[in-house]
C-alpha cells in the first residue's frame, strides 16, 4: 500500500551549503520531517553542483517520511556560467548586460531539457532565450 502524501515542499537551496537557516529550517520544521537527516543527504547529493542553486522538491508523507529530488540548477544560474556574467542587467529592457549566442542557448537547453514542458530542443533553446532577455540579455533568437 503507498504512502500517503501530507504535502510538497519546493526550495531553492545553494548545493552543497544546505543550512537549518531560513528558508529551509521552517519549512521543513512546519512539516515536521528530520530536518538535519535532509541537509545531509542533500548536500552529500549536491556537492558536485557547488556554486550553484538547485531547486528541490520534497514529497512529505503522513508518517513524516520523505523523499526528494533535486533538479538542475536555475536556469539564470546556467545562463551566468555559460557567458562568465557576474549578474543580469539591473534595468532589463533599456540596459544590455550582455549577450547569448544561439549555440550556447542550446547547450543550456539540453542540460535543464528533462525540467522544462518541451521535448524540441529548439523550443527549449527559446525557453533559454527568454530567460536571457529578462536578465538584460541580448540573444540571437
Amino acid at each position: 500500500m503507498a504512502k500517503k502524501v501530507a504535502s510538497v515542499i519546493k526550495l531553492n537551496i545553494p548545493a552543497g551549503k544546505g543550512t537549518p537557516a531560513p528558508p529551509v529550517g521552517p519549512a521543513l520544521g512546519q512539516a515536521g520531517i528530520n530536518m538535519m537527516e535532509f541537509l545531509k543527504k542533500f548536500n552529500e547529493l549536491s556537492m558536485p553542483q557547488m556554486g550553484y542553486t538547485l531547486p528541490v522538491e520534497i514529497t512529505v508523507f503522513e508518517d513524516r517520511s520523505f523523499t526528494f529530488v533535486i533538479k538542475q540548477p536555475l536556469m539564470t544560474d546556467l545562463i551566468k556560467k555559460a557567458i562568465s556574467l557576474e549578474k543580469g542587467s539591473s534595468n532589463p529592457g533599456k540596459e544590455v548586460a550582455g549577450k547569448l549566442t544561439k549555440a550556447k542557448a542550446l547547450e543550456i537547453a539540453r542540460l535543464k531539457m528533462k525540467d522544462l514542458n518541451t521535448e524540441d530542443e529548439e523550443m527549449a533553446a527559446r525557453i533559454v532565450a527568454g530567460s536571457a532577455r529578462s536578465m538584460g540579455l541580448e540573444t540571437d533568437f
